[in-house]
């Protein structure tokens, strides 16, 4: 349970906010089982030579009708909100092939479904947010965590979890600070011992970064041990001692990362020693930045490739100048928070009024080439520190709303929980919609393995002319997630085909931040 300052927390910010928080209710969750067609576990009914069903209704438990398709199956319940009424089932998240031939109900809700290949049982387990965070957390600890980095593994047999194998990824430092944030929440709301052993392992893993690129202040992407697989892309740097392999071209969503992990562990964390050195890496990482004109300087002796927010690189690349400025000023406004020191006060407000980076934070759709959603990610963690600590409320409030608010214009449209969250942390009064923000965390996927997916051919998805940033094909018409293609909250959820046949699986820390982040400012209650 809160302790009685955060119920009061909780409290005040349920009175201020604009829209009324969500009450929790258990839900079903949707379990996949395969089995062979002489598995005694499959009932007889199924065993026979099986034909393709005709387009008719198969009655479940629960009075929802299950329907076979061309390719997967329908379940309908017209008890259900508009939004869940009908929902998809299709390819190897839950069949052994889109060929149905039988199908036979369960009596909790499920239903058999027999293919060409093979017999699923599709399971709808109710339960509460609460019990699936923990089966989102054993999944990390089991299979992703690599030495406190929390990061995606590739599976050596497409789905099979025993073939698991941890990985380095690019933006290692990123998703670990976000893992180790949601459990700096969890923490705050429940006191949870292993919340607090997992924040600070993970913690540490972070720290390790900046302290394994030898160069203090530059934090590395991501490392591996001697011994380990050797990655493939990227440039990578051995220590020293050649105990450790790291990788070097940060990027901006590193430092972005950090920062906000950082600041969350110092307020809600109760270890003193933990903080003094999180306010010494920042001291170093702020340091470095201002010290080399706000670009991050690798051990080559130039700037990264991202990692740039001077005012020169706004001027040769003016489309990422309102989102830098933004993690810039964010960068300062946290720094502050965390250490204290008045050198970081001056020069955010230096940048933020003198140089101009406040205006400049409020261009974003004027100087957008195109819709990013790996920036909206920087982005929205950025917003979330720069208006949890800014104070004035009046001359520099005038820049940061409006920004927020641009980009904002597409998210809404996303029923992303965790930008609904921060925005609503950000602008108490406006109202968001966190129905559709606790819907998107109900339908989140149980399993997390890439699956190949394809949903374009659907005649209920309209689809886009104009394709995304990479070239894909994309909808308008946005899906739940677990109808979509397993993703982190930096892909695009209008994306409805693809993925990786099962070759990986994803950690899950994008369903644990929000959910921890939701209950922790009073969003989500009843758990």
């Amino acid at each position: 349970m809160p302790c009685p300052k955060l119920q009061l927390l909780i409290a005040m910010a349920c009175v201020c906010h604009a829209t009324p928080p969500i009450q929790l209710a258990p839900q079903p969750q949707k379990f996949r089982t395969f089995y062979a067609l002489n598995d005694a576990a499959v009932p007889k009914e199924l065993k026979g030579l099986g034909v393709p069903l005709p387009m008719k209704g198969v009655a479940a438990s629960d009075g929802a009708v299950w329907y076979a398709t061309d390719r997967g199956v329908i379940r309908f319940d017209p008890h259900l909100a508009p939004s869940d009424q009908k929902q998809y089932f299709a390819g190897m998240r839950y069949l052994a092939d889109d060929e149905v031939r039988q199908m036979m109900p369960d009596q909790a809700a499920g239903m058999w479904v027999r293919t060409k290949t093979g017999v699923s049982h599709i399971e709808l387990r109710v339960m509460t947010l609460a019990a699936k965070t923990e089966i989102f957390e054993a999944r990390v600890r089991k299979r992703h965590d690599r030495h406190g980095l929390v990061s995606p593994s590739s599976l050596r047999v497409p789905g099979d979890l025993s073939t698991s194998q941890p990985r380095d990824d690019d933006n290692d430092g990123l998703w670990t600070s976000m893992y180790a944030a949601a459990e700096c929440f969890r923490y705050a709301v429940t006191k949870s011992p292993q919340a607090l052993v997992n924040a600070k392992k993970s913690i540490e893993a972070v720290l390790f970064l900046e302290e394994v690129a030898g160069k203090r202040g530059f934090p590395a992407r991501s490392y591996i041990r001697r011994g380990e697989p050797m990655p493939r892309d990227g440039q990578w740097h051995w220590t020293t001692d050649g105990a450790y392999y790291w990788k070097g071209d940060t990027s901006s969503d590193e430092v972005v990362g950090h920062l906000f992990l950082y600041a969350v562990a110092t307020d809600l964390l109760p270890d003193a020693g933990l903080k003094k050195k999180i306010a010494a890496t920042t001291t170093r990482i702020m340091n470095h930045i201002l010290d080399h004109g706000y670009d991050l300087v690798d051990v080559t002796g130039k700037p990264t490739t991202w990692g740039r927010w001077s005012s020169q690189y706004f001027h040769d690349a003016p489309a990422d100048s309102a989102l830098n400025s933004v993690e810039l000023l964010s960068f300062l406004r946290s720094a502050v928070h965390i250490t204290g020191n008045s050198r970081y006060e001056s020069e955010y407000q230096k940048l933020a009024l003198k140089m101009g980076y406040a205006q400049l934070a409020t261009r974003y759709r004027e100087l957008r080439e195109e819709i990013n959603y790996s920036d909206e990610e920087l982005a929205m963690l950025s917003f979330y520190c720069l208006f949890h600590y800014e104070r004035d409320e009046g001359q520099l409030a005038r820049y940061y709303r409006p920004a927020l608010n641009e980009w904002w214009e597409n998210e809404r449209r996303e029923e992303n929980p965790l930008w609904t969250f921060i925005y609503a942390v950000a602008q108490p009064t406006m109202p968001v919609d966190f129905e559709s923000a606790a819907r998107t965390l109900y339908r989140l996927p149980m399993e997390t393995v890439g699956w190949s997916v394809q949903n374009s051919q659907r005649k209920d998805v309209v689809m886009d002319s104009a394709r995304d940033r990479f070239g894909h094909t994309q909808a308008r018409t946005l899906l739940p997630p677990d109808e979509r293609p397993v993703m982190k909250w930096n892909a695009n959820p209008f994306e409805i085909d693809g993925d990786s046949g099962g070759r990986g699986e994803d950690d899950g820390a994008a369903f644990l931040l929000p959910y921890w982040l939701g209950r922790y400012h009073g969003f989500l209650l009843g758990e």
